[in-house]
């Protein structure tokens, strides 16, 4: 167990547990408040993520940005941005259980270490694995859960909105509803 943030990054940044750190070219660790009382979770980098070492930062990092600067929330200034694994699956497939399962260490640690009130999960990956392992996104997003004293929602992948712009209005709401769920829980996002 660690005691801050920035030890955990530094050890996780040489982490070889499982097939993915063999093909990265960047460990994306995360970015934003380190004591955000909101984290975003998403499945894995992509193509952009793993060049730049940042999360979201392609076409559905522009779309998510959108999505946060609609309610006054902002990457750098007050929340954190994660992803289920470190490293870029090949050809942005799904991770895999057992790179998740390799992989899910780290991710544990950052929560423990923020002790954020409201996860928000980004896409079906990470929603069954942190949520639950039923949880279908077109039917529950946008719905808060309690797991261990943090709320819990589920929303649509920025890619699938990406794919499917219809839709991007449910996933507004989602949004609408994050704030006000913001406004009523956390003392220091806005």
């Amino acid at each position: 167990m660690y005691s801050d943030g920035e030890t955990l990054e530094n050890d996780c940044m040489g982490c070889m547990k499982c097939e993915l750190g063999k093909t990265r070219t960047n460990l994306v660790f995360g970015v934003g408040k380190k004591d955000a009382e909101v984290l975003f979770i998403g499945e894995g980098p992509g193509e952009n993520e793993d060049l730049q070492g940042e999360p979201f930062v392609g076409r559905g990092g522009k779309l998510l940005d959108k999505y946060l600067q609609a309610i006054d929330l902002d990457r750098k200034k007050n929340i954190y941005i994660a992803n289920m694994v470190k490293c870029r699956p090949p050809k942005n497939r799904d991770p895999k259980p057992e790179e998740q399962d390799e992989c899910i260490f780290w991710l544990r640690e950052q929560v423990r270490i923020m002790r954020p009130k409201i996860i928000v999960c980004l896409g079906r990956i990470s929603a069954q694995r942190i949520i639950s392992p039923d949880f279908k996104v077109t039917k529950q997003h946008g719905e808060f859960f309690e797991k261990n004293s943090t709320l819990m929602m589920g929303t649509f992948h920025p890619a699938a909105l990406l794919r499917n712009p219809n839709q991007k209005p449910a996933a507004l709401e989602d949004f609408m509803a994050l704030k006000e769920k913001i406004i009523e829980v956390c003392e220091r996002t806005y």
